[in-house]
């Protein structure tokens, strides 16, 4: 058949006839040159997704034999039609105009459809990971697509709301987890963004029930953690909402390849477990079951209580004697403030440090709690004077019961990479660390200073920094605290590649456990319990998906992953 590319588009109806050639709509740039133009296609129904709830359309592919041989342009095209003429594996002559939809080039105002029978699909081009060289896939838009090796799940954040995931070929780290701030780990942010597959249900619907993956339906107790894999990814390549997406033509499959990890046993030869959790936004309303008026947090009795458990269940997997909290509601002490509503919960022996001084005027603050049969406090918790943006640190020393040592314990929570209000120097300086980075540097310089000020009473084993420092790996924070002395216990353990964190499909760590070299030799291990990062946010006290009062679990407790140490303090 001769296809009509060297004169005006023909819009005769009858299969067959000479019509445009779909790589001639679709061009070799990431528009139609067509754009506007009126025109009638052949092509093959590759998928159907006019179902309830679908994308309202077909996607039809030029037939091989009829293919150009340019591989810098697509076969492909999306007819946006309800239109029930034609389905899958059959040949269609559609006639409407071109456009681009959000950078979709398709097919609208069809005016006319025909079914031409049944005809053998497309080859699908086989692809090995998003994108091979790094080419943007314009070329394969909207056409018959197979990946030859598993991807790895990376994002899950959009799995309950519109049923899609967020494939890589492998994880994605933080640039700045990995390297220093500056011109290199922006650019591999930057490359990362283009080496991305999204993974979607095939509908346009919000909240999807059941969600689709991992099949049967996701649940609390039937999850899809990042890191796990994905292998039989055959479908059609569409962009949508900005990303590259497959859309599905068999059910994929799913391989738990992180599966959730059990709580870790105390290290031999240790007798003392210090643990760090950022809470996640704990607020209690006004104590008593009630007046959930706050921006953050449970904004109900059943939310609070679902939270409650989740972190209960956490710190009981753990075992703490000593936990530092971050994001706590900034409410005093008394008997309803959140820190003692979370005290109370957690039972039997458990108490918390207080402060003579206010900590701080932020909504939230940080919080030290203690098994009081294995330590005493010292005195009253010191705060840091504030004179900056994000929250005080709070010091608190601890003598074990059974003998004179001494621990200082100090919880930190540094400004977030938000960038409201960033003014001057603290606005994203494009270096991969994100707004106020010149604000968390000098938090951390003040928060030596200030630890200087504290002194050392006898019998004083070390310190140790806890908290979220909402500072990656090699950022300057955290060289800022390893000058003065501080050792990254996880990192002691394990390296750089380790998370606590996960934001929007990278990984990292934002929360930190420090020792000075005292207690660096006293250490038997460090490690993060990767509960909650790696999980789907659906399945948080706030989401559709929470733990149920009856099967309560440490899973997505936070959004960030409890940091834990164990020491030896004989």
């Amino acid at each position: 058949m001769l296809l009509s590319a060297f004169g005006p588009p023909l819009l005769a109806a009858e299969c067959g006839v000479p019509a445009t050639a779909i790589a001639l709509v679709q061009g070799s740039g990431d528009r139609s040159p067509m754009a506007g133009e009126k025109v009638t296609v052949e092509g093959i129904v590759t998928h159907d997704a006019r179902h309830s709830g679908g994308w309202r359309g077909v996607y039809i592919q030029q037939a091989d034999a009829l293919a150009d041989t340019d591989p810098t342009t697509s076969e492909a095209l999306f007819v946006f039609t309800d239109s029930d003429i034609g389905k899958t594996s059959h040949r269609v002559r559609v006639s409407g105009e071109v456009r681009e939809f959000h950078g979709l080039t398709e097919l609208t105002q069809v005016t006319h459809i025909s079914d031409c029978g049944p005809a053998p699909l497309p080859e699908a081009v086989t692809i090995p990971a998003p994108w091979p060289n790094g080419v943007v896939p314009e070329y394969l838009e909207n056409m018959r697509v197979i990946f030859t090796k598993p991807l790895t799940v990376i994002d899950t954040y959009h799995l309950a709301r519109y049923g899609e995931l967020t494939l890589a070929e492998t994880m994605q780290w933080v640039p700045t987890q990995l390297m220093p701030p500056g011109p290199v780990a922006a650019r591999l942010f930057n490359i990362q963004l283009q080496q991305r597959l999204v993974l979607d249900d095939g509908h346009s619907r919000r909240d999807p029930r059941p969600v689709a993956y991992p099949p049967p339906g996701l649940s609390y107790h039937h999850t899809l953690r990042a890191g796990d894999t994905v292998a039989g990814l055959n479908g059609v390549l569409d962009f949508r909402f900005g990303a590259w997406r497959l859309q599905p033509t068999t059910t994929p499959e799913f391989t738990s390849e992180n599966p959730r990890p059990q709580p870790p046993e105390k290290a031999p030869g240790s007798n003392f477990r210090v643990v760090t959790l950022n809470l996640g936004n704990y607020f209690n309303g006004n104590g008593e079951g009630e007046g959930f008026l706050a921006s953050r947090g449970a904004d109900s009795e059943g939310r609070l209580r679902a939270q409650t458990d989740q972190l209960v269940a956490t710190v009981r997997g753990l075992a703490p004697d000593v936990l530092t909290v971050m994001e706590v509601e900034n409410d005093g002490y008394g008997t309803d403030s959140a820190l003692a509503t979370l005290t109370e919960a957690l039972g039997d022996g458990w108490h918390y440090a207080s402060t003579q001084q206010a900590p701080g005027t932020d909504a939230i603050r940080v919080g030290i709690l203690y098994q009081s049969r294995i330590v005493a406090p010292e005195g009253q918790a010191r705060v840091q004077p504030q004179s900056g943006k994000g929250r005080p640190a709070i010091s608190q020393t601890f003598r074990l019961k059974d003998r004179d040592t001494r621990i200082r314990v100090i919880a930190v929570h540094l400004k977030s990479k938000g960038c409201r209000h960033a003014r001057g120097d603290n606005l994203d300086q494009n270096d991969g660390q994100g707004c106020f980075a010149k604000a968390r540097a000098e938090a951390a310089t003040e928060l030596t200073a200030w630890l200087d000020s504290l002194g050392s009473p006898e019998h004083l084993a070390g310190m140790l920094l806890t908290g979220d420092f909402n500072s990656y790996a090699r950022e300057r924070p955290m060289e800022i605290l390893a000058e003065a002395g501080f050792t990254d216990l996880v990192r002691h353990y394990h390296g750089y590649k380790t998370r606590s964190f996960r934001y929007k499909g990278r990984a990292g760590t934002l929360d930190y456990i420090l020792a000075d070299d005292r207690l660096k030799a006293r250490a038997k291990a460090a490690q993060v319990w990767t509960i909650n990062a790696d999980e789907p946010p659906s399945l948080g006290y706030q989401g559709p998906f929470a733990a149920t009062e009856d099967k309560p679990g440490p899973w997505r407790s936070s959004d960030h992953d409890p940091v834990f140490v164990d020491l030896d303090l004989q």
